[in-house]
C-alpha cells in the first residue's frame, strides 16, 4: 500500500504499524516523534497503530549541534 512519509511516497506492506515504520527508517533507538495525518502518536501507542492506504506520516528526530 502507498503512504507518504516526510513528503515522499513510500510502499509498505498491509498491516505495517507506526513502530515498524520507525524501525524500518532506522530510528528505533533514536528520540523521535511520529505523527499520522497531523495527529501525534505517543510512543506507547506506536506498536498498536496500523497504517492505512494514503496515510501521511511525519517522523522527526532531534538534531544536536552548536
Amino acid at each position: 500500500m502507498k503512504i507518504v512519509v516526510n513528503g515522499q511516497t513510500r510502499e509498505v506492506p498491509e498491516g505495517t504499524s507506526v513502530e515498524s515504520l520507525v524501525t524500518e527508517l532506522g530510528l528505533a533507538k533514536a528520540a523521535c516523534a511520529a505523527e499520522v495525518n497531523k495527529k501525534l502518536v505517543p510512543n506507547r501507542e506506536r506498536a498498536g497503530m496500523t497504517l492505512r492506504e494514503g496515510d501521511v506520516v511525519e517522523v522527526v528526530t532531534l538534531v544536536g549541534g552548536g
